[in-house]
């Protein structure tokens, strides 16, 4: 009998203090709970679950990197016949790159942006190869070729900043591969990049895995991308497992309610958006500076046309929008999607006045606000407001989540320190939140949390209309669901505009009423979300749709043979 590539046998993973290491949470809590499974030779196991279910501390546990890191661990662990509690130092390295690797979420935490990437690649083949500079450089332009980054040799010298985010993806998986590892160990490689370099990482893994007869532990939380990758997923909850089985009877007929709620919780993008839940009364309004009259039900309350955005001057100019003509209805939302770079976050810092337009109008409630000075801009400001794709960095980390909140409301001019806290308090709990936690800080909020007090500040001064750009891109799937959830249900309630910029077709799908495609700076289509989603006119995007992966295995195997034979044309 073959023996199996990975054997974890009764793991258990505990960070004393209250450190989570990529999974789990709480003060002394357990990550990882008694967990075992195998993974033969040259197949592919998924683990997916939730943000905090463990997956990423299985997966650095299999190549030792919770050692002297403080945690608790127990149970056996052994990959490629290596036991990794047990292993010497030099063992230990041998294991990490050449016998397994790993490829990160981040590829720019994980490569160095002040050398180029050949040189972070060569090092890693010299280190484990003891090859010459010149063959480690060799070595370093052929991996790169064989995951597809053009004209290598040249490439090679390049920085990481100047790289895309999938091809900085390539990068790593290259840098992976350089010692031709029996194991490749994926931490959620694709959770934010473009449904269409999704794709085309995902095909490049299952090539490699077809080329090489390489194993493959693939951590994910979108159970879409499961499916088009591996032969059998584990699903976790609370370090511990829920169900295992072959892809293909998991996804399509789940035998735990753990595991049904996950899936019924992924977007579809043939979905019909679910009823929200029954509005809560609102509160009573805070007069504010400059308020204004709100439009009727489906009236157009913010028009753009001809509107473009340059970047630079001269030989370095970028034009990011390029005669851009759309229209918001209040009381409803309009999806924007698109590749990284098609001008998406552009188009809606444009619309809520983050940025001046180059070219074109811009119409609020009938007046044109393109062209007006920050100060004539100071009545809109509290109407207009923007939630972001990364609450992190847009929370000050050393002010309380209340104050932060409360910055509209200073800023229209409420000076009523009493006022204010209980109108923070009450859009706290407005958006899920307890509104006693008033003063705490952002790191003591998870992922979705901290998204919640984004929108409780947008909300803060009753806006008519809100730009979500990508406010679920980092967030798993039930969590996705939930925020979702919420903006339809403050839509309904408070008759909100929304615009709703992701590069998630399928998350646009559930909330959207009218949706705009866009590529290079331009729309190539808009209209009516069923009729674009059912009929859709452009070949582009006809393309990104073909790219949304699916929960069947068997469409999604049909898709790749269908992606490769385009590609091969």
């Amino acid at each position: 009998m073959t023996t199996p590539l990975v054997e974890v046998e009764n793991l258990v993973v505990e960070f004393p203090g209250g450190g989570s290491g990529g999974g789990g949470g709480g003060r002394g809590a357990r990550a990882v709970d008694g967990l075992s499974f195998t993974l033969p030779q040259g197949r592919a196991l998924g683990l997916v679950g939730e943000s905090g279910s463990g997956k990423s501390t299985v997966a650095g546990a299999l190549l030792g990197l919770h050692r002297g890191t403080g945690a608790l661990t127990s149970g056996s662990v052994r990959v490629g016949g290596t036991d990794v509690a047990e292993a010497s130092p030099a063992a230990l390295r041998e294991l990490r790159g050449g016998v397994a690797a790993m490829v990160f979420q981040d590829p720019l935490s994980s490569l160095d942006p002040y050398y180029a990437i050949g040189d972070q690649i060569a090092e890693v083949y010299r280190v484990h190869t003891r090859a010459s500079r010149r063959a480690a450089r060799a070595r370093a332009v052929e991996v790169l070729e064989r995951v597809g980054i053009p004209d290598a040799p040249r490439r090679s010298r390049s920085r990481p900043h100047e790289f895309s985010g999938g091809m900085r993806q390539r990068a790593l998986i290259a840098m992976a591969l350089a010692c031709e590892p029996r194991l490749l160990i994926a931490d959620e490689p694709t959770t934010a990049l473009d449904v269409t370099v999704q794709a085309q990482i995902l095909d490049l893994l299952h090539g490699l895995r077809e080329e090489t007869g390489m194993g493959l532990l693939l951590v994910t939380h979108d159970v879409g991308v499961a499916a088009e990758s591996v032969d059998e997923v584990l699903v976790m909850k609370e370090g511990r497992e829920v169900e295992r089985g072959p892809v293909g009877e998991v996804l399509t007929a789940p035998r735990q309610p753990y595991t049904r709620a996950l899936l019924a919780a992924v977007p579809r993008i043939t979905a019909v958006p679910s009823p929200a839940p029954a509005p809560v009364p609102a509160p009573v309004p805070v007069p504010v500076p400059g308020a204004r009259e709100s439009s009727g039900p489906g009236d157009a309350l913010l028009e753009v046309s001809g509107l473009r955005r340059e970047f630079g001057r001269g030989k370095g100019r970028v034009v990011a929008l390029d005669g851009v003509d759309l229209t918001v209805h209040a009381g409803t939302t309009l999806g924007v999607v698109g590749e990284s770079g098609s001008g998406k976050t552009t188009l809606g810092r444009v619309l809520v006045r983050l940025l001046d337009p180059t070219a074109g109008q811009v119409r609020y409630d009938g007046t044109e606000i393109g062209g007006l000075s920050e100060k004539a801009l100071r009545p809109y400001r509290r109407e207009l407001q923007m939630v972001f794709q990364d609450p992190v960095a847009s929370l000050n980390p050393r002010r309380s989540v209340g104050e932060s909140i409360a910055d509209p409301l200073r800023a229209a001019g409420v000076r009523d320190e009493e006022l204010i806290r209980r109108r923070v308090q009450e859009s706290l709990e407005r958006v899920g939140l307890d509104p006693d936690r008033y003063a705490a800080y952002p790191h003591e909020f998870s992922g979705g949390q901290r998204q919640r007090v984004g929108i409780a500040r947008a909300l803060i001064a009753e806006p008519r209309l809100i730009v979500c750009d990508e406010p679920v891109s980092a967030l798993d799937v039930t969590t996705q669901a939930q925020v979702t959830g919420l903006l339809r249900e403050l839509q309904r309630e408070l008759g909100l505009a929304l615009v709703f910029i992701a590069h998630d077709l399928a998350v646009v799908r559930q909330i959207s009423d009218r949706v705009a495609v866009m590529r290079h700076g331009r729309i190539v289509e808009q209209g009516p979300v069923d009729e674009v989603y059912g009929a859709p006119r452009d070949p582009y995007t006809r393309e990104l749709l073909a790219a949304v992966p699916a929960l069947d295995p068997a469409l999604a195997r049909a898709r790749r043979s269908a992606r490769g034979e385009l590609a091969a044309a």
